[in-house]
């Protein structure tokens, strides 16, 4: 496993984000309130979570919804997955959304999403007049499903 040293500031009572299992790609991270929010269906809201990352050049950190969450409670992540830059000092805040037909409260300190750190490679266009084919061509949505 490859392994990344990043400076993090942790303004909340929780401890920092950690995974789970050593197959584990994400890291939990928890929300950071003062008193618990109330979503109702359809509802969003920008939960905040107390930490701020110092990411190295050329990384990012994807800001992904929870499985447990998702099936149980209908609670997902908008924007996602979010991007986090390597630029931002910024307290990372998360877009929660609830997309089921009961209100959910989220407490302090509940696990809210997960944290996946990820390389970034920069492109460089090159215009050109005519691209390469393929066998796809310009085939687009639902372009590769059922006949």
């Amino acid at each position: 496993m490859n392994t990344i040293l990043i400076n993090i500031i942790n303004t909340s009572s929780n401890v920092l984000p950690a995974y789970e299992t050593s197959g584990s790609a994400g890291m939990d991270i928890r929300a950071n309130l003062q008193e618990p929010v109330k979503l109702l269906p359809l509802q969003r809201a920008l939960i905040p979570t107390g930490l701020f990352i110092e990411l190295p050049d050329n990384y990012e950190a994807q800001i992904r919804p929870r499985s447990g969450l998702a099936i149980k409670h209908g609670i997902t992540c908008l924007n996602s997955p979010g991007t986090i830059d390597s630029d931002y000092r910024g307290e990372i805040k998360i877009i929660l959304v609830n997309i089921s037909a009961e209100e959910h409260i989220i407490e302090n300190g509940d696990r809210i999403a997960q944290l996946i750190i990820q390389p970034v490679m920069k492109a460089e266009w090159i215009e050109v007049k005519i691209l390469n084919e393929s066998k796809r061509g310009v085939g687009g949505f639902g372009h590769t499903g059922k006949k």
